[in-house]
């Protein structure tokens, strides 16, 4: 990380994980653990979940984030949430193209764009999630994707907008699998990403842009990872549904 240029943050993800009530337990009892922090702290958490999150995170460090956004400001999509909704319930964050949503629920590029987009648009900070499977990494095209996938998110996104953007690598093959990267590999990977923006917007640009790692990050390996110069926070899933081990990722991005 380099703190002198950029912020860095450790967002969790919770998935489709807690009920309200247990969303505010779990807040209540992170919130001592984490007031010190030395980077951003979020939690993007289920859209029900949302009203009790940022009731329970108030007067905290912890900002509340959502797991998706949908392109359009209304309309007949069924199941979707819009950028006005989550402002309007004090959402800050919101994680766009998170390999499960490429994955289950058929998310392209061009719509992870669309989401950023409107996202951006409407004031939120979007954590835009990239990344390649094992069988892509093998045959040698994990460069070629990244810089792919993250020009295709910035796709008409300017440079002043850029600042309300994280790029969050999350390699496939390290989502819920218990594999993690080496910090090499997230070094590298994010590497690749910050060359993408290097190559849309200036190198000056490309350094002041936060760069996640997300595949894995717990409380074991997180501080090895966020040593790396290119790894400026996590997007940290199963790690973030326990308070003491989302407080050590959080201490460690603050070193």
């Amino acid at each position: 990380m380099n703190k002198n240029l950029r912020k860095a943050v450790i967002a969790g993800n919770w998935k489709m994980n807690k009920t309200p009530a247990e969303a505010a337990a779990l807040i209540s009892e992170m919130k001592p653990l984490v007031a010190d922090a030395g980077c951003d702290v979020v939690l993007c958490v289920p859209f029900i979940d949302i009203p009790a999150a940022v009731e329970a995170a108030k007067g905290s460090n912890i900002a509340i984030g959502a797991e998706n956004i949908h392109f359009k400001a209304s309309g007949a999509y069924t199941g979707e949430i819009s950028a006005d909704m989550l402002t309007e319930a004090g959402v800050k964050y919101v994680v766009v193209g998170h390999s499960e949503r490429r994955q289950y629920f058929g998310e392209t590029d061009q719509t992870v764009n669309l989401r950023t987009l409107a996202a951006v648009n409407a004031g939120l900070t979007a954590i835009v999630c990239v990344g390649e499977t094992l069988e892509q990494r093998e045959l040698g095209y994990t460069e070629t994707l990244l810089k792919f996938q993250t020009k295709m998110a910035l796709t008409n996104v300017s440079a002043d907008q850029l600042k309300n953007i994280i790029i969050a690598y999350e390699p496939v093959w390290a989502i819920g699998t218990g594999v993690t990267a080496t910090a090499e590999q997230a070094d590298e990977g994010n590497g690749y990403v910050r060359a993408a923006i290097a190559e849309m917007y200036g190198a000056d640009v490309a350094e002041t842009v936060t760069v996640q790692y997300g595949g894995s990050m717990n409380a074991g390996n997180a501080e090895e990872l966020l040593g790396k110069v290119n790894v400026d926070g996590g997007l940290i899933g199963g790690a973030s549904l326990k308070a003491q081990d989302f407080s050590v990722i959080v201490k460690a991005a603050g070193k």
